[in-house]
């Protein structure tokens, strides 16, 4: 978009030559394809549904296929398919498999919670494997044939573990914060071909990955307390973030890792005293 300049460093305004957009289509995703991992449950199931009812066609991947089959039931535009990301040539497969997308959502995550000195190399290997190696062979598997299109646009979960910690969530907490620098450069590389790669951080999200601890009423309460909304998120809450980052209301916005935690990293580590 040219601009006329008037005075040296001031800008007097867009030329005739502006772009007019249409802001009632800034969200829509219409004839787009998107692919997201971990569709079968949670914040990937949610953000499957959020795509399709935006416009996209949206095909919901998750290592049990049964339970995309289930997602994709839900609505329009929703087809299933069954890849376990652990695989490498799996997902060699699943990229001829699916064809071009413009759209790579994955969600897929899990945690060991010990401290440091109890973990186990099969529990270190098994959490790294999926949280941080199998997100770099995503990106590297999807990511030329975004390259190659001159556009795209890639979503990844990270956490708010990727920034504040606790005991007993070292390993995960070291994948997270590792796949926002990993999505950080591979926003530097990839952004002179058009495409674009963000990271969402949740707070407390109510998923079978949390289950652990809602289990335990005073754990459940005592997470819930610490954001500024003080409560635990839907799965659905997250939806909005990842429609904004797939769509063109985000065509500025790369590199950039938004957190959407009820205000959690914002108070973190306050202390209210008693009255």
């Amino acid at each position: 978009m040219s601009q006329k300049q008037g005075r040296p460093g001031h800008f007097d305004g867009p030329d005739e030559t502006t772009q007019v957009v249409d802001y009632t289509k800034l969200f829509r995703l219409d004839g787009r394809r998107a692919v997201v991992i971990g569709a079968g449950s949670g914040i990937g199931r949610e953000s499957a549904m959020g795509l399709a009812a935006h416009g996209a066609e949206v095909i919901c991947v998750d290592r049990d296929l049964a339970a995309a089959q289930a997602t994709a039931a839900r609505g329009r535009n929703l087809t299933a398919y069954g890849l376990d990301i652990l695989d490498g040539a799996a997902i060699d497969q699943a990229v001829i498999d699916l064809g071009d997308l413009d759209v790579l959502v994955f969600t897929a995550a899990t945690n060991v919670r010990k401290r440091l000195l109890d973990y186990s190399d099969m529990e270190f290997d098994r959490v790294v494997s999926l949280n941080l190696r199998a997100s770099f062979d995503l990106v590297r598997a999807f990511g030329p044939g975004m390259v190659a299109r001159g556009r795209g646009s890639i979503i990844g979960f990270s956490s708010i573990r990727a920034v504040a910690v606790e005991p007993g969530q070292g390993v995960y907490a070291a994948t997270k914060a590792g796949l926002v620098q990993l999505l950080r450069t591979a926003a530097a590389e990839l952004g002179p071909s058009g495409v674009r790669v963000n990271s969402i951080a949740p707070g407390i999200v109510d998923t079978p990955l949390t289950a652990q601890i809602q289990a335990i009423p005073e754990w459940a309460e005592a997470y819930a307390s610490k954001s500024a909304l003080g409560r635990w998120s839907r799965p659905d809450e997250l939806v909005g973030a990842v429609v904004y980052l797939a769509s063109d209301a985000s065509s500025f916005v790369t590199g950039s890792q938004l957190f959407v935690d009820g205000g959690w990293t914002a108070i973190d580590g306050r202390y209210t005293p008693p009255q």
